[in-house]
Formats: structure tokens, C-alpha cells, sequence
């Protein structure tokens, strides 16, 4: 096994800027081919500059990944620039903060189609281009998927209720595509980046001058790099929180009580009795909110 990226390519969505273009940057610096995708056709373009001065391979392809015609395409400019797809990396996003009583239809509808949908799009080219190219070997391929979830579905985030559903979409996605396409050889885990970039600096505000900036987007991209390597071959349908030096592997969600009827089936007093003296004993603010990972 090896963690090189020599003859693999790779599509990475968003990285004009940011986590994107930290992670693209890390992708070719480790032998993969890019193609480069963002919004913004100058950025996903610099991007590319940057990483042919560097002696690497990049191609910019941008466009709105929440089209699935666009997601398509980034697949399909994989195989003809580089021969075939081996590695997605979804983390195209944008935020449209509002409380839940404040938010509009527009900015429920567009942080859903960025993230969810643009995750979904390039993840449902991608994978049939493997399971294709698996039923034609008649063995496994080599696929990665590395999707861009984010604590918010963990802990809710109140002001932000359409990007913490996006997120926890994104991660049901992601162990769905493992579930589902593991036989053909690919294999997809979410990251939860703690980052400073454009989209988080009202949340993070800006880095310490002199020294390491614990938040730098430098300490997400080595996972990156590595879940997308072969040396990542067992790991698949797993959710990670990166954070500077610290990498922290999420556990599936516990049952917490079980509740059974004395009778054939519920009723409503019994309910009240059973639930009721449960919940008036439990701590009073404890949730399914997973707060305890904002103090990892």
C-alpha cells in the first residue's frame, strides 16, 4: 500500500479558494491529476496555474456543481483529460444564514442545491462511471469519495438550520454511497473540517498573526490526501472531525432508553407514564445535539 497519487486522478469541487483549493493543491502535489472545479471561472483557473508551475497536472472545469448536467461533465472532463476518474472530492458550498422562522424559500433552496445536491450530483456520475468500469473487469475499482460535512448537523447550529440539514444529508449520502458501492470497489468517508476560509470568517473572525493558525485549511488537506490514497483501502461509510493537529473518528448515533408497552401495542396514558417519568428525571437541556464535539 502507498499513499502516492502517481497515475490517479481526481475532480474537486469548490477549489478556486479555501479548503478546495488546499485540498486540490495537496492532490497534485501528491501525483494526482485535477480537475479543478469552482464557481468562479478566474479562481478555479488560477488554481490551475498554480498547480502546473508546481510541476503538477490541473485542469479547470467551473461551473455550478448544483446542476447535474455540470457534475457530469466534471466526471467526463476526468476520463478525457486523464483516462478515467479515481478520486471526488466534494466541497463546494455557501451559506445563507437564518434562523428557521427568518429563512426564505431562496436561501433554504440554494444551500440545499450547492451542498446536497451538488454533493449528489458529482457522487451519482462518479459512481456509475465505477460500477461500470467494475462490471466490465468483472472485479473491483479504485474510487474514493471524500464528502464535506461539517459539525453544524452534529449540534444543530440554530442560525443555520438549511446548511446544518444539508450537512446531515451529506453524511447519510456518504454512508448510502459506501453501503452501496463497496462491491464495486469504492470507498466514501465525510470530514467535518474546523477551517478559517471566506464562507467561515463571520464564525471564525481572522488568524492569529505569527505562529500556526489551528484552523488553517493546511491541516485538513493531509487527510484528504490520505482517505483518497490506497493506504485508505479499509476505511469506508466513516465520518472524521479535523481540526490542526487533531483527527477525531465519530461513533455511530447510541440508543439512549428502550421503552416497552405492558400491552400489545401504546397507549397514550402509557406513553405519558412511561416517557413522562423518564424525561422529568433526565437532564433538563440534554438533546440529541452532539454538543460535546465543539470541546474536542
Amino acid at each position: 500500500m502507498s499513499t502516492s497519487l502517481e497515475g490517479k486522478s481526481a475532480v474537486v469541487t469548490g477549489a478556486g479558494a479555501g479548503l478546495g483549493r488546499a485540498e486540490a493543491l495537496a492532490l497534485a502535489a501528491q501525483g494526482a491529476g485535477v480537475v479543478v472545479n469552482d464557481y468562479d471561472k478566474d479562481a478555479a483557473h488560477a488554481v490551475v496555474e498554480e498547480i502546473q508551475s508546481a510541476g503538477g497536472q490541473a485542469v479547470a472545469a467551473p461551473g455550478d456543481v448544483s446542476s447535474w448536467s455540470l457534475a457530469e461533465s466534471l466526471v467526463q472532463t476526468a476520463i478525457t483529460e486523464y483516462g478515467q476518474l479515481d478520486i471526488l472530492v466534494n466541497n463546494a458550498g455557501v451559506l445563507r444564514d437564518r434562523t428557521i422562522f427568518n429563512i426564505s424559500e431562496e436561501e433554504w433552496d440554494t444551500v440545499i442545491a450547492v451542498h446536497l445536491k451538488g454533493h449528489a450530483g458529482t457522487s451519482k456520475f462518479a459512481t456509475q462511471h465505477w460500477r461500470d468500469r467494475s462490471k466490465s473487469a468483472d472485479a473491483p475499482v479504485y474510487g474514493r469519495v471524500i464528502n464535506t460535512s461539517s459539525e453544524a448537523f452534529l449540534f444543530g447550529s440554530p442560525g443555520q438550520p438549511n446548511y446544518a440539514a444539508a450537512k446531515a444529508g451529506i453524511t447519510a449520502l456518504t454512508l448510502a454511497t459506501a453501503g452501496a458501492c463497496g462491491r464495486y470497489g469504492v470507498r466514501a468517508n465525510a470530514i467535518c473540517p474546523r477551517a478559517r476560509t471566506a464562507m467561515t470568517a463571520q464564525v471564525f473572525g481572522e488568524a492569529p498573526e505569527g505562529g500556526i493558525d489551528p484552523l488553517g485549511v493546511e491541516h485538513v488537506a493531509p487527510l484528504v490526501v490520505y482517505l483518497a490514497s490506497p493506504e485508505a483501502d479499509a476505511i469506508s461509510g466513516q465520518v472524521f472531525v479535523a481540526y490542526g493537529p487533531m483527527v477525531v473518528l465519530a461513533s455511530a448515533p447510541g440508543v439512549e432508553q428502550r421503552f416497552d408497552s405492558a400491552e400489545p401495542t401504546w397507549s397514550v396514558d402509557a406513553l405519558a407514564d412511561s416517557l413522562g417519568t423518564y424525561f422529568r428525571d433526565r437532564e433538563g437541556n440534554a438533546t440529541f445535539r452532539a454538543d460535546a464535539f465543539t470541546s474536542l
